[in-house]
């Protein structure tokens, strides 16, 4: 005769790989619709009914045990099959859906990420997007407490938890006002760029870190600039430039479509190793969640289509 927590095990097992994908038994009640005590005593059954702890709470973030992540994997499979099931009987095919969280850099987000996704939605419109975009230092932060599934940014960080996976490389360009006196050179080395006032992204930001890193590399540091403005955003320092209030460091891909229209010149530097890499980044603690797999198969399906 079958167990009587059998009958719940569908609906305990979607509970838990909710709670698993969003680490938190707050978040998965809300998307739910239930309380959080409801939601934990499910969790509760399963753990009594398989004799193993399923989650731990570490730095104020749920994480899953071993015997966590192997039912996590099983749980997947166990409701891809009921979706398949469900699909061949009513004749309905099974869409992937769910919901994608993106956290990204501004460069990543704001010019690389809309043409991503103008593709991925089209080919999976049940899947929901959600992104949102600030700094690096609050992209890593949103990643690490689990509340965004991909990350994407300008630079690599020391953390054991953290994979990162190239997307694209990009290019940091001196941007001037037309008709500046630099607007006519090719190149402008380090020390000339100390004589103009210059404008920079805050601190925190991929596009200053990749910028002070390059400095680094000359013996040269933020302090041999006359730095006066710091603004949080591409477009506002653009705006900033074509009103002369200084030049400024910016990425290629910010400055791509003013550079064809001609509101903007940019000038390479002569002495300054100002390439970078974008990259994805997700943190293996948590789980990569359907959308968040779908995702980053697109994103290696459409590198590989790039001519190398």
């Amino acid at each position: 005769m079958a167990q009587s927590h059998d009958k719940h095990a569908l609906p305990h097992l979607a509970t838990f790989a909710l709670a698993a994908e969003t680490c938190s038994f707050t978040a998965a009640a809300k998307s739910l619709r239930l309380t959080q005590s409801a939601v934990s005593q499910r969790i509760q059954e399963l753990e009594r009914s398989l004799k193993t702890q399923l989650f731990t709470r570490r730095g104020g973030r749920l994480e899953l045990t071993p015997s966590g992540r192997t039912l996590y994997e099983y749980a997947q499979k166990i409701m891809q099959l009921y979706g398949d099931a469900e699909g061949e009987i009513t004749g309905k095919k099974s869409i992937p859906a769910g919901e994608l969280i993106i956290a990204a850099s501004s460069v990543p987000g704001e010019h690389l990420l809309p043409g991503i996704l103008d593709v991925f939605v089209k080919q999976y419109p049940q899947i929901r997007v959600r992104v949102s975009v600030s700094d690096s230092n609050n992209v890593f932060e949103l990643i690490g407490t689990g509340k965004a599934h991909i990350g994407l940014v300008g630079r690599l960080i020391e953390n054991p938890h953290l994979k990162f996976r190239f997307l694209a490389s990009d290019r940091m360009l001196l941007a001037v006002p037309p008709g500046h006196v630099l607007s006519r050179k090719k190149k402008v080395t380090s020390k000339e760029l100390t004589q103009y006032p210059l404008i920079l992204r805050e601190t925190g930001s991929g596009l200053r870190h990749c910028f002070e890193t390059a400095l680094e590399r000359i013996n040269r540091s933020l302090s041999d600039f006359h730095i006066v403005l710091e603004l949080g955003s591409n477009e506002a320092i653009k705006k900033a430039v074509l009103r002369k209030m200084g030049l400024a460091v910016l990425s290629q891909c910010a400055i791509q479509e003013d550079l064809d229209a001609g509101r903007i010149k940019s000038v390479s530097f002569a002495d300054l190793q100002c390439d970078r890499n974008i990259y994805v980044i997700t943190d293996d603690r948590g789980v990569v969640t359907t959308p968040a797999r779908l995702f980053l198969y697109f994103l290696d399906s459409q590198n590989s289509h790039k001519p190398s």
